[in-house]
Protein backbone atom coordinates (compact mmCIF):
# COMPACT_ATOMS: atom_id res chain seq x y z
CA UNK A 1 0.00 0.00 0.00
CA UNK A 2 1.16 3.55 -0.74
CA UNK A 3 0.19 6.90 0.71
CA UNK A 4 -3.44 7.90 1.04
CA UNK A 5 -4.94 10.13 -1.63
CA UNK A 6 -4.75 13.21 0.55
CA UNK A 7 -1.03 12.71 1.05
CA UNK A 8 -0.38 11.59 -2.51
CA UNK A 9 -1.96 14.66 -4.09
CA UNK A 10 1.25 16.68 -3.66
CA UNK A 11 3.67 13.92 -4.62
CA UNK A 12 5.58 13.88 -7.92
CA UNK A 13 6.70 10.36 -8.87
CA UNK A 14 10.48 10.06 -9.01
CA UNK A 15 12.05 8.13 -11.88
CA UNK A 16 11.97 4.86 -9.96
CA UNK A 17 8.39 5.48 -8.87
CA UNK A 18 7.34 6.29 -12.43
CA UNK A 19 8.85 3.04 -13.67
CA UNK A 20 7.12 1.06 -10.92
CA UNK A 21 3.75 2.75 -11.45
CA UNK A 22 3.77 2.17 -15.21
CA UNK A 23 5.07 -1.41 -15.08
CA UNK A 24 3.00 -4.43 -16.06
CA UNK A 25 2.04 -6.77 -13.20
CA UNK A 26 0.22 -10.08 -12.94
CA UNK A 27 -3.09 -8.21 -12.71
CA UNK A 28 -2.25 -5.07 -14.69
CA UNK A 29 -0.95 -7.16 -17.59
CA UNK A 30 -0.83 -4.38 -20.17
CA UNK A 31 1.83 -6.14 -22.23
CA UNK A 32 -0.72 -8.85 -23.08
CA UNK A 33 -1.83 -8.72 -26.72
CA UNK A 34 -5.50 -8.45 -25.70
CA UNK A 35 -4.82 -5.33 -23.65
CA UNK A 36 -2.66 -3.83 -26.39
CA UNK A 37 -5.45 -4.38 -28.92
CA UNK A 38 -7.95 -2.72 -26.57
CA UNK A 39 -5.68 0.32 -26.20
CA UNK A 40 -5.08 0.54 -29.96
CA UNK A 41 -8.82 0.52 -30.64
CA UNK A 42 -9.57 3.05 -27.90
CA UNK A 43 -6.98 5.53 -29.10
CA UNK A 44 -7.71 5.11 -32.80
CA UNK A 45 -5.54 7.39 -34.88
CA UNK A 46 -4.19 9.41 -31.96
CA UNK A 47 -0.43 9.97 -32.11
CA UNK A 48 0.51 8.75 -28.64
CA UNK A 49 3.97 10.29 -28.74
CA UNK A 50 2.59 13.76 -29.51
CA UNK A 51 -0.66 13.57 -27.53
CA UNK A 52 -1.17 15.15 -24.12
CA UNK A 53 -1.43 12.37 -21.50
CA UNK A 54 -4.71 13.94 -20.37
CA UNK A 55 -6.23 13.31 -23.80
CA UNK A 56 -5.05 9.70 -23.69
CA UNK A 57 -6.43 9.19 -20.18
CA UNK A 58 -9.82 10.62 -21.17
CA UNK A 59 -10.09 8.47 -24.30
CA UNK A 60 -9.19 5.37 -22.30
CA UNK A 61 -11.72 6.30 -19.61
CA UNK A 62 -14.63 6.23 -22.04
CA UNK A 63 -13.36 3.05 -23.67
CA UNK A 64 -13.44 1.29 -20.30
CA UNK A 65 -16.61 2.95 -19.01
CA UNK A 66 -18.73 2.13 -22.06
CA UNK A 67 -16.78 -0.68 -23.69
CA UNK A 68 -16.97 -3.05 -20.72
CA UNK A 69 -20.50 -3.74 -19.49
CA UNK A 70 -21.11 -3.13 -15.79
CA UNK A 71 -22.49 -6.32 -14.27
CA UNK A 72 -22.28 -7.52 -10.68
CA UNK A 73 -23.78 -10.99 -11.15
CA UNK A 74 -21.67 -13.95 -12.24
CA UNK A 75 -18.46 -11.94 -11.96
CA UNK A 76 -15.15 -13.79 -11.77
CA UNK A 77 -13.16 -12.78 -8.67
CA UNK A 78 -10.42 -15.37 -9.05
CA UNK A 79 -6.86 -14.11 -9.63
CA UNK A 80 -7.29 -14.97 -13.31
CA UNK A 81 -10.64 -13.21 -13.49
CA UNK A 82 -9.19 -9.96 -12.13
CA UNK A 83 -6.46 -9.73 -14.76
CA UNK A 84 -6.95 -6.86 -17.21
CA UNK A 85 -6.68 -9.19 -20.21
CA UNK A 86 -9.37 -11.50 -18.81
CA UNK A 87 -11.69 -8.59 -18.11
CA UNK A 88 -11.47 -7.51 -21.75
CA UNK A 89 -12.11 -11.05 -22.96
CA UNK A 90 -15.13 -11.40 -20.68
CA UNK A 91 -16.47 -8.00 -21.68
CA UNK A 92 -18.08 -7.29 -18.33
CA UNK A 93 -17.43 -6.79 -14.64
CA UNK A 94 -18.10 -4.38 -11.81
CA UNK A 95 -16.01 -1.72 -10.08
CA UNK A 96 -13.23 -4.09 -9.00
CA UNK A 97 -12.74 -5.28 -12.58
CA UNK A 98 -13.18 -2.02 -14.48
CA UNK A 99 -10.79 -0.12 -12.23
CA UNK A 100 -8.12 -2.79 -12.77
CA UNK A 101 -8.56 -2.48 -16.51
CA UNK A 102 -8.37 1.31 -16.45
CA UNK A 103 -5.20 1.30 -14.37
CA UNK A 104 -3.66 -1.21 -16.78
CA UNK A 105 -4.47 0.69 -19.98
CA UNK A 106 -3.22 3.95 -18.48
CA UNK A 107 0.05 2.28 -17.59
CA UNK A 108 0.21 0.92 -21.13
CA UNK A 109 0.62 4.49 -22.44
CA UNK A 110 3.03 5.58 -19.71
CA UNK A 111 0.56 7.18 -17.29
CA UNK A 112 1.29 6.24 -13.63
CA UNK A 113 -1.76 4.48 -12.20
CA UNK A 114 -2.81 2.72 -9.01
CA UNK A 115 -5.85 1.02 -7.51
CA UNK A 116 -7.89 2.64 -4.76
CA UNK A 117 -10.51 1.10 -2.47
CA UNK A 118 -13.28 2.58 -0.34
CA UNK A 119 -16.55 1.70 1.32
CA UNK A 120 -19.46 3.57 -0.26
CA UNK A 121 -23.18 3.92 0.23
CA UNK A 122 -24.90 3.31 -3.08
CA UNK A 123 -28.40 4.76 -3.04
CA UNK A 124 -29.40 3.37 -6.43
CA UNK A 125 -28.85 -0.37 -6.05
CA UNK A 126 -31.74 -2.71 -6.80
CA UNK A 127 -33.61 -4.41 -3.93
CA UNK A 128 -32.26 -7.79 -5.01
CA UNK A 129 -28.68 -6.55 -5.02
CA UNK A 130 -29.10 -4.99 -1.58
CA UNK A 131 -30.30 -8.34 -0.25
CA UNK A 132 -27.07 -10.00 -1.43
CA UNK A 133 -24.83 -7.13 -0.33
CA UNK A 134 -26.46 -6.93 3.08
CA UNK A 135 -27.60 -3.32 2.78
CA UNK A 136 -26.49 -0.35 0.71
CA UNK A 137 -22.83 -0.10 1.81
CA UNK A 138 -20.50 -1.58 -0.79
CA UNK A 139 -16.77 -2.34 -0.93
CA UNK A 140 -15.77 -0.23 -3.92
CA UNK A 141 -12.81 -0.03 -6.30
CA UNK A 142 -11.60 2.87 -8.44
CA UNK A 143 -8.29 4.08 -9.88
CA UNK A 144 -5.93 6.99 -9.35
CA UNK A 145 -3.78 8.33 -12.19
CA UNK A 146 -1.01 10.92 -12.26
CA UNK A 147 -1.84 13.73 -14.70
CA UNK A 148 -0.57 17.28 -15.04
CA UNK A 149 1.35 17.18 -11.77
CA UNK A 150 -1.28 15.66 -9.49
CA UNK A 151 -3.02 12.41 -8.63
CA UNK A 152 -6.59 12.30 -9.92
CA UNK A 153 -9.30 9.89 -8.75
CA UNK A 154 -11.09 8.13 -11.59
CA UNK A 155 -14.21 5.92 -11.62
CA UNK A 156 -14.72 4.38 -15.10
CA UNK A 157 -17.44 2.09 -13.80
CA UNK A 158 -21.12 2.62 -14.69
CA UNK A 159 -21.59 2.49 -18.46
CA UNK A 160 -23.92 4.90 -20.24
CA UNK A 161 -26.66 2.35 -20.99
CA UNK A 162 -26.95 1.18 -17.38
CA UNK A 163 -27.02 4.78 -16.14
CA UNK A 164 -29.93 5.51 -18.45
CA UNK A 165 -31.84 2.48 -17.18
CA UNK A 166 -31.37 3.61 -13.57
CA UNK A 167 -32.15 7.26 -14.26
CA UNK A 168 -28.59 8.36 -13.55
CA UNK A 169 -26.41 10.87 -15.35
CA UNK A 170 -23.22 9.12 -16.52
CA UNK A 171 -20.08 10.11 -14.64
CA UNK A 172 -17.75 12.06 -16.93
CA UNK A 173 -13.99 12.65 -16.81
CA UNK A 174 -12.01 15.59 -18.20
CA UNK A 175 -8.56 14.46 -17.03
CA UNK A 176 -8.19 17.47 -14.74
CA UNK A 177 -10.81 16.98 -12.04
CA UNK A 178 -11.63 13.92 -9.96
CA UNK A 179 -14.27 11.66 -11.48
CA UNK A 180 -15.67 10.35 -8.24
CA UNK A 181 -19.22 11.28 -7.26
CA UNK A 182 -22.08 10.33 -9.52
CA UNK A 183 -24.45 13.26 -10.04
CA UNK A 184 -27.88 13.24 -8.45
CA UNK A 185 -30.44 11.29 -10.47
CA UNK A 186 -33.47 12.72 -12.25
CA UNK A 187 -35.45 12.58 -8.98
CA UNK A 188 -32.77 14.43 -7.03
CA UNK A 189 -31.56 11.37 -5.12
CA UNK A 190 -27.88 11.12 -4.20
CA UNK A 191 -26.34 8.13 -5.94
CA UNK A 192 -23.02 7.63 -4.12
CA UNK A 193 -21.64 8.51 -0.70
CA UNK A 194 -18.05 7.67 0.33
CA UNK A 195 -17.70 6.40 3.89
CA UNK A 196 -14.29 4.74 4.47
CA UNK A 197 -11.08 5.30 2.51
CA UNK A 198 -8.75 2.28 2.33
CA UNK A 199 -6.06 4.07 0.30
CA UNK A 200 -3.98 3.41 -2.82
CA UNK A 201 -2.22 0.22 -3.92
CA UNK A 202 0.40 -0.27 -6.63
CA UNK A 203 -1.24 -3.53 -7.71
CA UNK A 204 -4.38 -5.48 -6.84
CA UNK A 205 -4.07 -6.44 -3.15
CA UNK A 206 -5.88 -9.68 -3.80
CA UNK A 207 -5.97 -11.04 -0.24
CA UNK A 208 -7.17 -7.66 1.06
CA UNK A 209 -9.88 -7.39 -1.59
CA UNK A 210 -11.21 -10.89 -1.03
CA UNK A 211 -11.07 -10.57 2.76
CA UNK A 212 -13.25 -7.47 2.50
CA UNK A 213 -15.66 -9.19 0.13
CA UNK A 214 -15.98 -12.24 2.38
CA UNK A 215 -16.42 -10.24 5.58
CA UNK A 216 -18.73 -7.55 4.23
CA UNK A 217 -20.69 -9.35 1.51
CA UNK A 218 -20.65 -13.12 2.19
CA UNK A 219 -24.08 -13.69 0.59
CA UNK A 220 -22.86 -11.98 -2.58
CA UNK A 221 -20.22 -14.65 -3.26
CA UNK A 222 -20.83 -17.95 -5.02
CA UNK A 223 -20.36 -21.34 -3.36
CA UNK A 224 -16.67 -21.47 -4.29
CA UNK A 225 -16.04 -17.98 -2.96
CA UNK A 226 -14.19 -17.00 -6.15
CA UNK A 227 -17.01 -15.16 -7.87
CA UNK A 228 -20.35 -13.50 -7.31
CA UNK A 229 -23.77 -15.11 -7.36
CA UNK A 230 -25.29 -15.65 -10.78
CA UNK A 231 -28.82 -15.71 -12.08
CA UNK A 232 -29.35 -12.00 -12.29
CA UNK A 233 -28.91 -8.90 -14.40
CA UNK A 234 -28.66 -5.32 -13.19
CA UNK A 235 -30.19 -4.14 -16.43
CA UNK A 236 -33.26 -6.34 -15.91
CA UNK A 237 -33.55 -5.28 -12.27
CA UNK A 238 -33.66 -1.61 -13.25
CA UNK A 239 -37.33 -2.09 -14.05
Amino acid sequence: MTDTLAEAGSMTPAADDHARLTAATDFLDHEHETVRAFVDKALGGIDRDAADPIDLAVALYYAVRDGIHYEVYGADLSPQGLKASSIITGGKGFCLHKSVLYAAVCRAVGIPARLHYSDVRNHLASDRLRSYIGGDVFFHGLATVYLDGRWVKVTPVFNKLLCRLYGMTPLEFDGRSDSLYHPFDAQGRQSMEFLTDHGDFDDVPYAFVMDNMRRKHPKFLDEDGTGTVGGGSLADEAN
